[in-house]
């Protein structure tokens, strides 16, 4: 759930007025923020196990189609990205339309169409004006069940995801997420393994169209649709589209084990004016009471702008620039690590720091003036990511994929406001345990690695 805050700022200094100066006074204090308010949402299942959520959304004129099917790279039995590439072929001729038809039948409904591909799921989404919504229905439906796999188009797909593989392979970023996935969860999928240059250019056709035979289906998939349409017509329509495909294998659930102890893995860039640090471990997911504190306790220790790690080894020290941390879940897993890229000089002064305020938190909760900036951020925050029909779909389907119940979203600010300062200190003592954390350093280890080996913490635990 990728969040973004918005504000806007009044600069005086900006503005030539004639006369004497006026003076400003301070705004008055907003209010309590407010718990999410929706409509109740018209639910309904198909005989053949499809799931659907219509929700009357919005003022404007437009309806989203979002449509989610549980399988991924986690379905992929070693044949890695064969999940991506046959998402990517899905959109690329059907039994009734041709590439070209399919993007001006989108078009012409005043929209594109959209997929994805990740470790638990592919979604595909169409956003279009209301009168269009039935129709958006069909065609989603028309991709998603009647693919034909055209073979020329393999080619050109697997020249994309080659291009990509060799570009990642450069960056210090994608290595070092890499080997992070790789420390958490070995050889489990979630792990991100990259596949071989001769595997990718290996896959034909018939991996790609196998692998939709294997794991596409109505028990997998639940269709959502967003905004302001003909509720009545929208289910006609997925009724009749989607009622008679057939169920198809039940969800792939594959929850990794634990790793048997944290790890460190250093990346050799040699020259390289940075290093990238990404330091973490295994946690709690969203089905546990205690996520909401965690997550609250991750935005203010680095999870956003004014963080405590931010501030000091970006605002404080200028050892980096975007430094940042994050919680990553996986159904009934997840886990947190901190990222930043940092100057080389001071990769092991960066580090130290990070571990500072890991422990300044533990020993010490937050003061209310900073609670009451982290709370307000976290509820506008998410005030913000539900404005859209696309958000309140995402929102939706990510509690639907974790079991959760309606409340999670309905109740959010209320929870978010409940959590306290103890709560804070006693979700860093118990989750975020720095002897726990496993660390993966990419940068030019002939000046990382003598300040790696001044630092305490890591005694013992540097690779050869």
């Amino acid at each position: 759930m990728n969040n973004i805050i918005i504000r806007i700022a009044a600069l005086a200094s900006c503005l030539v007025v004639a006369g004497p100066a006026l003076s400003k006074e301070a705004p008055p204090p907003g209010g309590p923020p407010k718990d999410l308010v929706l409509a109740e949402p018209t639910r309904f299942g198909l005989d053949n196990g499809l799931e659907a959520t219509l929700l009357e959304f919005g003022t404007a004129p437009k309806a989203t189609v979002y449509v989610s099917i549980r399988t991924g790279g986690l379905d992929e039995d070693g044949k890695t990205w064969i999940s991506a590439i046959a998402g990517d072929l899905l959109k690329e001729g059907t039994e009734n339309y041709t590439a070209l038809e399919l993007a001006q039948k989108a078009a012409a409904m005043g929209g594109g169409l959209s997929i994805s591909s990740g470790d638990e799921s592919t979604t595909v989404f169409l956003d279009v004006l209301a009168e269009n919504a039935a129709e958006a229905v069909a065609l989603v439906a028309e991709v998603i069940r009647r693919p034909t796999f055209p073979a020329p188009e393999i080619e050109r797909i697997k020249r994309d995801y080659l291009r990509s593989l060799a570009v990642a392979k450069q960056q210090a970023q994608a290595q070092a997420s890499q080997a992070f996935g790789k420390l958490l969860y070995g050889d489990h999928p979630y792990g991100g393994d990259w596949p071989t240059e001769a595997l990718i250019a290996g896959y034909t056709i018939e991996d790609a169209s196998g692998f939709y035979a294997d794991n596409y289906g109505a028990k997998r998939t639940r269709v959502y649709v967003a905004g302001r349409f003909d509720a009545a017509g929208v289910e006609k329509a997925i009724r009749e589209q989607f009622g008679d495909w057939k169920a198809g294998p039940a969800t792939t659930i594959d929850i990794p084990a634990p790793p048997e102890k944290p790890g460190v893995v250093l990346i050799d860039r040699p020259q390289s004016p940075q290093a990238t640090i990404n330091l973490g471990l295994k946690t709690i997911d969203p089905s546990d009471p205690e996520w909401t504190k965690l997550t609250f306790t991750n935005t203010l220790l680095g999870g956003f702008f004014s963080s405590r790690i931010t501030a000091n080894i970006r605002e404080d020290k200028g050892y980096t620039y975007s430094p940042r941390s994050s919680l990553a879940p996986h159904y009934r897993d997840a886990y947190w690590v901190q990222s930043a890229d940092v100057s080389i000089e001071h990769t092991g002064d960066s580090l130290s720091e990070i571990y500072f305020e890991i422990d300044r938190l533990r020993a010490d909760g937050p003061g209310a003036e900073e609670m009451d900036r982290v709370r307000n951020y976290t509820v506008g925050n998410f005030i913000l990511s539900n404005a859209s029909r696309l958000g309140i779909l995402g929102q939706i389907a990510y509690i639907d994929f974790h079991g959760l119940p309606r409340e999670y979203l309905t109740q959010y600010a209320e929870r978010v406001n409940a959590v306290t300062a103890e709560d804070v200190q006693s979700a860093a003592q118990k989750y975020l345990v720095p002897e726990q954390m496993s660390l993966v350093v990419v940068g030019d280890l002939s000046l990382v690695r003598p300040q790696l080996e001044a630092l305490p913490r890591l005694e013992g635990r540097l690779p050869d």
